[in-house]
C-alpha cells in the first residue's frame, strides 16, 4: 500500500472542534484582558469627592464689602465654623475637599480653605481673608501674600495642621 493511503485524513468536524476551542480561549483572553484594562482605566473616571465644612456660595465674598456688619456677615455666610478673638474679633469658616480614585483606597486631601473675616472693635469688617495651602504653605488668595507671623498666623497655622 501507499503510504498516502495509510495516513488517516484529519475530519472536517475534528478540525473545526480543535480550532474553535483555541478561537474561544483566545476570544476569552482578549475579554479578560479588555476588562482587567477598563477596571484600572475606570478607577481614574470613577472618583469620588468629598467636601467636608463649610462650603463657601459662589460670590458670597463679593457681598461682603469692608465695612458691613457681623449680622450682615451672618446673613450671607452663615454660622462660622469657630470664632476667634485674638485681635478683636474673627470669624472663620474651615473647609477641606478629598478625593478617592478608588472604593478600597485611601482619600487624599486637595484642597484645604479658611474664610476668615476680621472685625474691626466696632464689629465691621475690617478685612477679609481666604487662605489656602499654595506650594505647602498657607497663603491668602484675596491678598495673593502669604502671612507672616503673630497670634493669628499662629492659629490659621495651627488650622491647616489640624485639617
Amino acid at each position: 500500500m501507499n503510504r498516502a493511503t495509510l495516513t488517516p485524513k484529519s475530519h472536517p468536524v475534528e478540525a473545526g472542534c480543535g480550532g474553535g476551542r483555541r478561537a474561544a480561549w483566545a476570544v476569552a483572553r482578549t475579554t479578560a484582558a479588555a476588562l482587567a484594562l477598563g477596571l484600572l482605566l475606570g478607577g481614574c473616571f470613577l472618583s469620588e469627592t468629598y467636601q467636608r465644612g463649610y462650603i463657601v456660595p459662589d460670590g458670597a465674598l463679593e457681598q461682603i464689602p469692608i465695612g458691613s456688619t457681623q449680622e450682615q456677615v451672618l446673613i450671607v455666610l452663615g454660622t462660622p465654623s469657630t470664632v476667634a478673638t485674638v485681635s478683636g474679633e474673627a470669624f472663620y469658616y474651615i473647609s477641606q475637599r478629598a478625593e478617592r480614585a478608588i472604593g478600597f483606597m485611601p482619600q487624599e486631601v486637595v484642597d484645604q480653605r479658611v474664610i476668615a473675616v476680621y472685625f474691626d472693635k466696632n464689629r465691621r469688617v475690617e478685612r477679609l481673608a481666604n487662605y489656602g495651602l499654595k506650594d505647602g504653605r498657607v497663603f491668602d488668595f484675596i491678598s495673593r501674600t502669604t502671612p507672616t507671623g503673630g497670634k493669628d498666623f499662629s492659629y490659621i497655622n495651627a488650622m491647616f495642621k489640624i485639617l
